[in-house]
């Protein structure tokens, strides 16, 4: 089976399980979708004439006051874009190749202090609310802005959100009109950046309307259990606030429900009495016999419901979705419900082809499933907040998570961010570990950090004293400043200097936060460094890391390494590392911004997996080299490996474990096959010689698209030759079309194309390396959905849902 039908397989696997963490209830309170209907106009850092008028307009004079600024609820947006979100504008730029490391870091998007004409957008949405709500309340949640964004309702100020990365929620009871169409207003501000990476800028996560009672159960709701056995005694903290005019008489408690819904337990209800604008803390048990627990093989998750009620009548209740595990991490290992796991995980940036940083959930979904077809069990969130969507998509699929705050600083704003992101993500079974940050250069060895640590740290042990923390250093045995308290060492890179750090620290668990960097570019196997690409081999990294095969036979065969996580994933915008343009995304990825895989991906895959793996490369389409040697690696988990030209026996070799075998064949058309030895059992695998192009093959990522204008589709693109083989060095312009829903990006994973990724209309991109991928976002009402791919000279192909 080859890497686009296990894509197809594992997604379509996968994808009936999309929830979300806080569902939408029967009992008054609402949690509405906030994406569609928004008009969008880029503003200007430098020309206030440009800006909406912001920058001339006196707006806080008075409480309200807007007049003659995009604020205004009378504001004429009519020129302005229709978007839906997730947005992001920086995609939407075209490629700058200016020489600027900032600019090159991030992808060439003309965005930053350079850019102020493509550096502000402002957003603005028009809503009602039924008059049958009045006396509810409402806010609005943003999961995520960048940057530094301004939020007003009907004119009114309801504050700012510094952070890119951390969601924020404002309550906007008071400025809500039921009588006439409300509106809403978002400036961001992207000229700053926060890291050193593709960013993205706008309101590119989702957004939330939640409307519930005036006495309610506040957003920090937090489970967690201790499990003994079969057993779990669950605890419920929560609390119930309360907005009303008088003292309310009132009763908590929690029912808990099975994966499918069936009633389990319930706490013991507890009546109280809540004062006018008062809180009350809650902290209830239950206990769970036969609990099934979360693990990495079986994701089993419960429901818990707390509801308050008044005269019997439910008022407000919560939905969370929970796992029952244990963790434990020592200085020999992690252990998950007991057993002994090593972490093989990956860091990985948020953006993907064609979208940038503005992704649909199902995506989350997407991704998180190619990781785990590569045996991969742990995704590092460097180094930022990520989306709630990608913690239920780790939930849901059995995928630990490494969860990281953005700075290390201590400063309140700091501190609330990272109380923000430990309240929101607590309740995730995937997070088995915290990090408090990344590579601090400027207070990573000093009594600043170790400072800094503490309070991170005090603060993460207050919240959430179910886990741990531990922080990403780039030194090598160095125990100074951070790592003087961080309770687990993290190591970026500087693999050689583990064991002496171990030995001098055995009590003390170490992980691999960074490690590898192997440079590679799909299907490519020459050095270009005019173009900018890498050859397609576990053979070049740059000086401040590893290729594979130097750090994880460390890991693998020492008890003292939790394991490890290897930079990256997936490859990602900005840093295009070791060259600068055309190079505009990085090399680091096991699989390519689209996701498709490298061959490096099947050496984790060989080694990560206790399942037949044997993959050979390169390709075997090589004209004009007959007669010359070609380099053959091969990836396996076998026992042996015997290769074969066209039948005939180039040799059978040993495969030491976590390496890899290597021939150099003398170059004859054909079939280049492989023949293993697994525990005594044959398996087989080969490359063939190609004709030419033929027509086009469309490989969908799932066959269901929901009509609710959130789903989305992930279409994976090659050409077959007349005998039915895909061509893996076609290069040909596919065309795209689609009635029914939209295309939302395309993309081919070249490190080094400057094709557009967003158009209105003409959908087009070249093949690389025999592959590119067309993403669809479904419509709002259901209908035929077609989708349809065309190219000169090739036999067109069709989609249809």
């Amino acid at each position: 089976m080859n890497f686009l039908s296990r894509c197809i397989l594992g997604c379509l696997g996968t994808f009936c399980i999309l929830t979300t963490s806080f569902a939408q209830q029967n009992t008054g309170r609402k949690r509405e979708s906030f994406n569609d209907d928004w008009k969008f106009q880029l503003g200007n850092a430098a020309d206030v004439t440009k800006d909406a008028n912001y920058g001339l307009a006196v707006i806080f004079s008075k409480s309200g006051k807007a007049e003659n600024t995009a604020i205004a609820t009378k504001f004429n947006d009519s020129a302005w874009r229709n978007v839906q979100l997730p947005h992001d504008w920086a995609v939407e730029l075209p490629f700058v190749n200016k020489d600027n490391e900032n600019l090159k870091d991030h992808g060439y998007r003309p965005v930053g202090g350079l850019f102020p004409q493509n550096s502000i957008g402002w957003y603005r949405k028009k809503f009602t609310v039924a008059a049958a709500d009045s006396g509810k309340r409402f806010s609005i949640t943003f999961d995520g802005i960048f940057r530094d964004a301004k939020v007003w309702v009907n004119g009114f100020y309801l504050g700012g959100n510094e952070s890119g990365y951390v969601g924020f929620t404002r309550d906007i009871t008071d400025y809500v009109s039921f009588k006439t169409p409300n509106v809403i207003v978002v400036r961001a501000d992207a000229t700053q950046a926060e890291g050193w990476f593709y960013e993205g800028a706008g309101i590119y996560r989702n957004v939330w309307l939640s409307t519930y009672d005036n006495l309610s159960i506040a957003d920090d709701v937090f489970v967690h259990a201790v499990v003994t056995g079969s057993t779990a005694n669950i605890t419920v903290e929560a609390t119930v606030q309360s907005q009303g005019l008088k003292p309310t008489t009132c009763s908590f408690y929690a029912e808990v429900t099975n994966s499918n819904g069936k009633f389990v337990g319930k706490t013991h209800p507890q009546q109280f009495t809540i004062a006018q604008s008062g809180s009350q803390f809650m902290k209830q048990q239950l206990t769970l016999s036969n609990v099934d627990l979360w693990s990495i093989e079986q994701p089993y998750l419960y429901h818990i419901k707390p509801i308050v009620t008044v005269e019997g009548k439910q008022v407000d209740s919560r939905d969370i979705r929970f796992g029952v595990r244990t963790v434990e991490i020592k200085a020999d290992g992690v252990f998950l419900n007991g057993k002994f796991i090593k972490i093989k995980g990956t860091n990985n940036h948020q953006d993907h082809a064609g979208l940038g940083s503005a992704l649909p959930d199902y995506l989350q979904y997407y991704r998180i499933s190619l990781l785990k077809q590569m045996g991969s069990n742990a995704y590092r969130t460097s180094h930022h907040a990520p989306t709630p969507e990608l913690l239920d998509a780790c939930d849901s699929l059995g995928m630990l998570v490494l969860d990281e705050q953005r700075l290390l600083n201590s400063s309140p704003e700091y501190l609330d961010q990272f109380e923000r992101l430990l309240k929101r993500d607590r309740n995730h079974p995937s997070v088995f570990l915290w990090s408090i940050g990344n590579e601090e250069g400027y207070a990573q060895t000093n009594s600043f950090g170790k400072r800094i640590a503490q309070t991170l740290l005090a603060k993460q042990v207050q919240l959430d004293p179910t886990r741990t923390s531990t922080y990403a250093a780039d030194l090598a045995n160095v125990y100074t400043g951070v790592n003087e308290v961080i309770p687990v060492r993290g190591f970026n890179y500087r693999q050689f200097a583990v064991a002496g750090y171990h030995k001098d620290h055995p009590t003390q668990p170490i992980i691999g936060t960074e490690m590898g960097s192997t440079l590679t570019t799909r299907g490519i196997y020459v050095k270009d460094t005019v173009t900018g690409y890498l050859p397609d081999e576990d053979i070049t990294a740059p000086w401040w890391a590893s290729k594979a095969e130097e750090w994880w036979p460390l890991a693998a065969k020492n008890n003292y390494w939790l394991g490890g996580f290897v930079w990256t994933g997936f490859d990602y915008r900005g840093e295009p590392t070791p060259f600068k343009w055309p190079n505009i995304n990085s090399h680091f990825g096991l699989m390519d911004v689209c996701g498709f895989p490298k061959n490096l991906y099947y050496y984790y895959e060989s080694w990560w997996k206790d399942e037949d793996v044997l993959h050979v490369s390169p390709h075997w389409n090589w004209k004009g080299k007959e007669g010359q040697k070609v380099n053959v690696w091969v990836n396996s988990n076998a026992d042996d490996v015997e290769l074969f030209l066209n039948g005939k026996s180039l040799g059978k070799k040993a495969m030491a474990r976590n390496s890899h075998l290597e021939w150099d064949v003398t170059y004859q058309p054909g079939t280049l096959k492989a023949v293993a030895t697994r525990n005594g059992k044959k398996i087989s695998s080969q490359v063939k010689t190609t004709g030419e192009p033929y027509k086009i093959k469309l490989s969908p990522s799932k066959n269901v698209l929901l009509a609710d204008g959130r789903d989305a589709v992930v279409v994976n693109v090659s050409v077959l030759d007349k005998n039915g083989l895909e061509v893996p060095d076609a290069a040909n312009l596919i065309e795209f079309s689609c009635e029914g829903a939209s295309i939302i990006g395309v993309g081919n994973g070249d490190p080094s194309s400057h094709e557009a990724d967003k158009m209105d209309g003409n959908w087009k991109r070249n093949l690389f390396s025999g592959y590119c991928q067309v993403i669809i976002r479904a419509g709002n009402t259901p209908q035929k959905v077609i989708i349809k791919a065309a190219s000169k000279n090739l036999l067109g192909a069709e989609l249809r849902y």
